[in-house]
């Protein structure tokens, strides 16, 4: 089995130790394993998606100010059919859209939200 060493701010630390005990796993490799396993379900389902697909897309995100998700909204105004805007305790925002577009359009604009690395938490249900 390899190794591999990475570093985690206080918050991924905590949560690394939260998945451990929820799933009692034996340890921080197994807790990492089964978030790893988990990220690839998701990614194997929007991989399996095919031909126009619509849902809702849910993300919750800090920093109002900043506008990285408003320009990504904007480069797929025409997928968007409906959205809301929240403000969430803690200077966190919730953004609630709904979605109509080709399956490869949804994968390009969740990888764009990904990348950022600024969303707490992105989850698209499908229709």
């Amino acid at each position: 089995m390899g190794i591999v060493s990475i570093s985690l701010n206080e918050e991924n630390l905590a949560a690394l130790d939260r998945i451990q005990k929820v799933y009692g796993l034996s340890g921080r490799s197994e807790a990492v394993r089964t978030s790893i396993n988990a990220a690839l379900a998701d990614i194997r389902e929007l991989e399996a998606m095919e031909g126009t697909v619509e849902g809702v897309l849910i993300i919750v995100r800090g920093n109002h100010a900043d506008p990285w998700m408003s320009m990504i909204q904007a480069r797929h105004e025409a997928d968007i059919k409906t959205q809301m805007h929240s403000h969430l305790q803690n200077h966190k925002c919730l953004e609630v859209m709904v979605v109509s577009c080709e399956a490869e359009v949804l994968t390009s604009m969740l990888k764009e939200i990904q990348a950022e690395g600024k969303a707490d938490y992105v989850k698209f249900v499908r229709g």
